[in-house]
């Protein structure tokens, strides 16, 4: 996985300033630190450094401008059997050779002349430094800003829309950090990279970490967790029997990634296709509970204090999936292979207990179930529906709208609630635009094609709804923004630069508060104020997931795309002053 564009430029209102007088080897747990990249300057003999090496969810490295001390540092170190996962490096001058944002604990006795607001600099947010000042032992904490945002679903959010809140994602310039693995296993195979979700400072996905030497070897299927700012691996917990990696190219199955939701404390997974919704604790991924009555989970959302869970009363219908030949098979999977319109329940828990309040049996098309605080939303097959979230009673159905007869699984339909607003997308070149109070429909206009082999793309932003032609190199690529409440169009952007490829990327569009970011080639981020798009075809989202703006930076997943290799860039050079650490936790693997 790779993140880019880093969290330069932000300006952090103050400190929080912390007194302590807790002992040395218990500094990450006292300050309720539960892993990430931990920096001691001045490590001396590497003895207290080691200390700070708490358990394998850290990351040490050590520090010294005296070439005597890193010798010995690196000796101790090398003694102690943990070097990798501990390291040792020289300190030249007064500047940290970090990237901005990256550290999550620095430790220092004495700054040895390195300015406090360079300490500040290299900080994650939430960050903290540790500094002996005056014989005591002072905790300063690095403010979250504002202006980043999580992203915790699929979509973004419970409500469908796939707009990250976040004013400091943009174009990429350089790298953040690097993880690992570098590619999917086969480009005419499944993706490897089934989810991918981020709260709380940290990021958590689903990968298939099976040997790249040949997809015909079994698959590893592997949920991950990650610090969100430097890559560090916090931990992983191996999943059960997952779908067939031998799945053909593009062809989903979409609803894979509607099966991880994080939130600010809590994980919600199913731990197999068939699996129940497994409640875990973010920091450590230790099991708090399970849902009740929850095996058979297809897809979950999380909110305002309720987990949603869409379960069928069958084991997951891809299970027959058997691979007839070596490459392709997407032809059997087009004609063989459909959502099968069984009706499944739509179950309501408590967030905090895991307690089951209501149920709801109904068909319930794929991608569509959707909540905001006042219901949960979702297409049937023949029409939207609106439940209440307190009986899950049916609150309103609204007029017949569109859904393919074969929804096949790299396709699903669109359903976004915006600001009391529904709308729906279900592939006939037309939205919908539905009062969410009370299922009148406010107004109808065309849709456009967007994306590739993949679901149908609808974003809400700066109260516009935009869509665009991009699925094909001969399609305009023009984005249109109409007003939420009316569906008046009120600005078009037509791309300003070539985009020169013969078919969008095979997943969707998305979108933070500054721009949109469709992928025709590679990433493109288009600025509605300035109608600029600023092409970025040397990186591309993961097969099916695509990308992920948020925490100020935009996540790449790996990818074996053989489509525009001659320009995909494989290795980024560290930039000459502030460089971060290589390949980012894999030292610590477990």
């Amino acid at each position: 996985m790779q993140s880019l564009r880093t969290l330069a430029g932000l300006m952090l209102a103050g400190f929080i300033l912390l007194s302590t007088t807790h002992a040395a080897p218990s500094i990450p747990q006292s300050l309720n630190l539960k892993g990430g990249f931990v920096v001691h300057l001045g490590c001396g003999d590497g003895k207290f450094t080691l200390s700070l090496r708490s358990n394998n969810r850290f990351l040490v490295h050590g520090l010294d401008a005296n070439p005597a001390n890193v010798t010995k540092a690196r000796a101790a170190v090398k003694a102690a059997g943990v070097y990798g996962a501990v390291s040792i490096d020289r300190l030249a001058g007064n500047s940290l050779p970090y990237i901005d944002n990256m550290v999550n604990l620095l430790v220092a006795e004495d700054l040895k002349g390195v300015p406090m607001a360079e300490v500040m600099r290299v900080l994650a947010p939430k960050g903290i430094a540790y500094i002996k000042s005056g014989g005591e032992w002072k905790a300063t904490t690095k403010p979250r800003p504002k202006n980043i945002d999580d992203w915790t679903h699929y979509l973004h959010d419970a409500g469908g829309n796939a707009v990250a809140h976040d004013t400091v994602v943009g174009p990429p310039r350089h790298l953040q950090w690097l993880g690992s693995p570098r590619w999917s296993r086969h480009h005419d195979r499944m993706a490897s990279m089934s989810a991918l979700v981020s709260a709380g400072g940290r990021v958590f996905y689903v990968m298939d970490e099976g040997s790249r030497v040949s997809i015909q070897l079994p698959a590893r299927w592997t949920l991950v967790a990650r610090d969100a700012f430097n890559g560090v691996i916090l931990w992983k917990k191996p999943m059960k029997k997952w779908h067939s990696h031998l799945w053909p190219l593009k062809s989903g199955p979409t609803q894979l990634a509607r099966r991880l939701v994080a939130m600010k404390d809590r994980v919600y997974i199913t731990l197999g296709v068939d699996e129940p919704v497994s409640v875990l604790d973010a920091a450590t991924g230790e099991l708090i509970h399970e849902l009740p009555d929850s095996k058979g989970a297809e897809e979950v959302i999380v909110e305002g204090g309720q987990v949603f869970v869409l379960e069928s009363p069958e084991e997951w219908e891809l299970n027959s999936f058997l691979p007839f030949h070596n490459t392709g098979d997407q032809a059997r999977v087009r004609r063989d292979f459909a959502w099968n319109k069984k009706n499944r329940d739509v179950k309501a828990y408590d967030s905090v207990t895991g307690k089951r309040i209501w149920g709801h049996n109904s068909k319930v098309a794929p991608l569509t179930m959707t909540a905001d605080e006042d219901r949960v939303f979702f297409h049937d097959g023949e029409k939207v529906v609106a439940l209440n979230r307190s009986s899950g009673d049916v609150a309103w159905s609204a007029g017949k709208s569109f859904l393919p007869e074969v929804v096949r699984f790299n396709f699903g339909p669109k359903l976004v609630v915006h600001d009391g607003v529904v709308l729906y997308a279900g592939g006939d070149r037309t939205m919908k635009a539905i009062d969410a109070k009370t299922g009148k429909q406010l107004w109808e206009a065309p849709h456009a094609r967007g994306g590739y082999q993949s679901p149908e793309d609808l974003l809400v932003m700066r109260g516009m709804v935009w869509s665009a032609p991009t699925t094909s190199g001969r399609d305009s690529g023009i984005f249109t923004g109409r007003d939420l409440r009316t569906g008046k169009v009120m600005v078009e952007i037509p791309p300003n630069v070539d985009t020169y490829w013969f078919h969008h990327r095979c997943y969707i569009a998305k979108a933070t508060d500054n721009f949109l970011m469709p992928s025709r080639t590679g990433i493109e981020f288009i600025d509605p104020e300035t109608k600029n798009w600023d092409i970025n075809h040397w990186v591309r989202g993961g097969c099916l997931y695509g990308v992920m703006p948020a925490n100020g930076l935009t996540y790449a997943p790996p990818h074996n795309c053989a489509c525009y290799p001659e320009a995909k860039l494989f290795r980024l050079q560290r930039p000459r002053l502030r460089r971060a650490i290589p390949r980012a936790g894999q030292s610590n693997r477990n």
